[in-house]
């Protein structure tokens, strides 16, 4: 293991209320187990999360949807109790955003990589993503932004069925609206009814040309970018299960060497003159076999634990060394490697030997004994409500989500 500043603290922020986050509890253990203070600023009531033996503190975090002066006061808190400047690490696209720009005032309360001000929430815009794709020529499927219900339905007819449907900032869906992040339309009525929700969802509507999954056709690629703009902590995987099916969260991925997937990563990331931790995933086009980037995510990706090397480094590691001028080891690539969310795919759990588990951990149990009683209460809470009379339904086309 590399030799860390375990006097530096680490606080992670995730704004989101998703009790189920596994990223979290894995970027809790990562740090924990290098012998780092871990201060989780985070809603974890009902999550496994909290009972970790590697979370150092739980502290209250601002309310989703909280204006930037909200979170910087949560923040401030939480330095005022740590009492020493520590690395800070967003968890969810609100965080990275809010902390992005917010950061002359967090500093020198909090370490944070020297990304470009206004950078993360520019690639996590849906809307502003085909803009930096076009400018860096990384393929993207092709977008149109409809103003109106009529423009939604001919940009349908334009892009042909099924389509893709995004809102370009996603973190600003109310809670309980019934609106997905992406969904998979299959007419041009669908499409104009989801357009009328477009003050509600708080972000304008995105169509995109559906590029169809298949097998070996959905990537990711997790990183660091140092300060000295050298990409490390991370690699290319191959995305075996998702939930919901053929798109959404990786259920199940591998490590799997791919060397068209990491040059795209490095060319992106290069001319963005991006600085810290990022998540991308990628989808190959069956006809043309090229890549196309479908998201950017300027935080860990909720499975960036598969990409944990031979020595001992992670994207969350990479930060927390480079931020504290500690030396990162030379990569030891462990191809091969997978990583499973038990919740979503139990059976992979059980049976795969060789695997990191999302939730079970031999040196941190509680979480994993908790997750059963907590998913099997959502589970059922879920089912009660579509079979309770006047119980209302879910969003049209959701369940089918296109490349998280």
């Amino acid at each position: 293991m590399p030799p860390f500043d375990i006097r530096v603290p680490a606080v992670l922020l995730r704004i989101d209320r998703n009790p189920f986050h596994h990223g979290t509890l894995g970027a809790v253990r990562s740090l924990g187990r290098a012998g780092i203070d871990v201060h989780l600023v985070a809603d974890c009531v009902g999550s496994p999360v909290r009972g970790s033996r590697f979370v150092c503190r739980m502290h209250p975090p601002p309310a989703p949807g909280s204006p930037p002066a909200d979170i910087a006061l949560a923040l401030r808190r939480v330095a005022a109790r740590v009492t020493r400047p520590a690395v800070l690490i967003p968890m969810d696209d609100a965080s990275a955003v809010a902390v992005d720009r917010m950061r002359d005032e967090l500093a020198p309360r909090f370490l944070l990589p020297p990304a470009p001000r206004g950078l993360a929430e520019r690639v996590a815009d849906k809307a502003e993503l085909a803009a930096v794709c076009g400018s860096a020529e990384i393929p993207h499927p092709t977008t149109l932004v409809p103003d109106s219900p009529a423009q939604a339905a001919a940009a349908v007819r334009r892009l042909g069925l099924p389509v893709v449907a995004k809102w370009s900032r996603p973190w600003l869906l109310p809670a309980g609206s019934g609106l997905r992040s992406t969904t998979v339309l299959g007419s041009a009525q669908e499409a104009r009814a989801l357009c009328r929700r477009t003050e509600e969802a708080g972000s304008r509507l995105l169509l995109q040309a559906f590029l169809p999954p298949g097998r070996d056709r959905d990537w990711f690629f997790h990183g660091y970018v140092d300060r000295s703009g050298a990409v490390c902590g991370g690699g290319p995987g191959r995305k075996l299960r998702a939930w919901p099916r053929g798109a959404g969260l990786t259920t199940m991925g591998r490590w799997t060497p791919n060397p068209a997937v990491q040059a795209l990563a490095e060319r992106l990331v290069s001319a963005l003159g991006y600085r810290g931790i990022f998540d991308l995933d990628f989808r190959r086009d069956g006809a043309s076999g090229a890549y196309h980037l479908l998201d950017f995510n300027p935080r860990p990706g909720a499975q960036f634990r598969l990409f944990a090397d031979g020595a001992g480094l992670d994207v969350v590691r990479a930060q927390h060394l480079d931020l504290t001028h500690r030396p990162l080891p030379v990569p030891v690539p462990r191809p091969g490697r997978t990583f499973v969310v038990e919740n979503y795919a139990p059976f992979a759990a059980v049976f795969r030997g060789g695997t990191e588990r999302a939730w079970h951990a031999r040196d941190d149990l509680a979480p994993g004994v908790d997750l059963w009683a907590l998913w099997s209460r959502h589970v059922a809470r879920r089912l009660l409500g579509r079979v309770r009379p006047g119980a209302s339904a879910p969003a049209t086309g959701a369940g089918r989500g296109a490349g998280r």
